[in-house]
């Protein structure tokens, strides 16, 4: 039986999300680059926070990490605890004000027109805009970073309320000296042998890289990224290319080319917001997303 004398252990919420970053990295160097720390700190805040919880989390192994039994039962709590906590601040940020919406995009997606048209309809309203991780597009609504997503399909909709709002066709990215730069367009026959891109993501996987095929098989492997600067110097160096939405093909470096892929399904365009979500704001954003984003005007030769 729990002693209920006993005061409960006094966590600092930054330790607990250093935490949770690592044990999904299982490496500390990899977990400090996200974090933006020196790995010696990153070290010394983990063994902190395992002094306030009176247990060891994670051991070091010579591949990495590994969380401990206790650390594997701390885990799933620690990151309930960190949606509790966002939770509870957002709920009490708009309690002390109304007015006040973030707005997230991902990369290549403009969103101005919405966000102006917005802010023209709500005068005194507190309208921002904020630049969301591909891969933190579905944590940065549950976790109220932002109010509404403008963003590519696929990703988990789960707890998400989803609109389509304009779909963009797909193209190929390779350097300028492959010997399909110059065709007007390219069909998946065209690159059946031509490794792809991976990302850590499944379904972003079989969209992106169309994997299965129709015909059922396998898009050859390229290496796997995680950031988009890297894809573009592997894609430039030649081990890989890469499927991209159209809208995207003018924000490359100049030793990249774009051919426009055809017989593919589009790429989905979309606002997402938070199921339970019944802001008056967040309800006229999705009307201003329906009526100013419609997709780039420049066409495949952009």
């Amino acid at each position: 039986m729990t002693d209920s004398s006993q005061p409960p252990p006094d966590l600092d919420l930054r330790l607990v999300r250093y935490f949770t970053v690592v044990a999904e990295h299982l490496h500390f160097g990899r977990a400090a680059e996200v974090l933006h720390i020196n790995q010696p700190s990153l070290s010394r805040q983990i063994r902190r926070l395992e002094q306030q919880l009176g247990a060891r989390l994670l051991d070091r192994t010579s591949q990495g990490s590994r969380l401990t039994e206790a650390g594997e039962v701390f885990l799933p709590r620690a990151k309930a605890l960190l949606r509790s906590a966002a939770q509870a601040a957002a709920h009490t940020r708009a309690a002390a004000e109304p007015s006040r919406i973030t707005i997230g995009y991902t990369m290549g997606i403009i969103v101005t027109p919405a966000v102006r048209a917005l802010r023209r309809r709500h005068r005194d309203a507190d309208v921002q805009a904020l630049h969301v991780a591909w891969n933190e597009r579905r944590g940065c609504l549950l976790d109220r970073r932002v109010d509404a997503l403008v963003t590519r399909l696929p990703f988990p909709t789960d707890q998400l309320n989803v609109t389509v709002l304009y779909d963009e066709p797909r193209g190929l990215l390779m350097p300028v000296g492959h010997r399909l730069a110059g065709k007007e367009s390219v069909t998946l026959d065209d690159i059946a042998d031509e490794p792809l891109l991976r990302v850590p993501d499944a379904d972003w996987n079989a969209f992106w890289r169309i994997d299965p095929r129709p015909d059922g098989s396998r898009a050859p492997d390229g290496p796997l990224v995680e950031d988009f600067e890297n894809k573009l110097e592997l894609v430039a160096d030649g081990q890989a290319m890469t499927i991209i939405p159209a809208a995207a093909a003018g924000g490359h470096r100049p030793d990249l080319t774009m051919v426009p892929l055809h017989g593919v399904e589009p790429s989905h365009v979309v606002l997402a917001t938070r199921a339970d979500d019944r802001s008056r704001l967040v309800a006229d954003f999705r009307t201003c997303a329906q009526s100013q984003l419609d997709g780039p005007s420049w066409g495949l030769d952009h």
